[in-house]
């Protein structure tokens, strides 16, 4: 058994030269959120999960981007609500959130 039941990686890279980036979207400020949130929700830590950051991810036009492994599901978020519904549907249900999947 993996030490974490899923692990969300936000995408919170940040780019100079004024090409989009996911940080353009608060990324860090969203990832933050979402450790919180799970942290709140009792769902971290051995056998549960893990929020991390994650560099450029490379899908910068769908950004902003975070996925969940091992299930290899990809998300863009637009606010709080978005990922207060990743979490509760994908993280604590497992069930993915397809109107917010890429």
């Amino acid at each position: 058994m993996p030490y974490y039941k899923r692990h969300m990686f936000f995408c919170t890279n940040c780019r100079d030269d004024g090409n989009v980036c996911c940080e353009d979207h608060d990324a860090t400020e969203m990832r933050q959120y979402a450790k919180r949130r799970a942290k709140a929700l009792n769902i971290t830590g051995q056998g549960g999960v893990r929020v991390n950051t994650a560099g450029c991810m490379d899908r910068c036009s769908e950004g902003p981007i975070a996925v969940i492994y091992p299930d290899a599901v990809w998300y863009t978020y637009a606010n709080r609500e978005d990922i207060d519904e990743i979490i509760d549907e994908h993280l604590v249900n497992g069930r993915i959130v397809e109107r917010l999947r890429i």
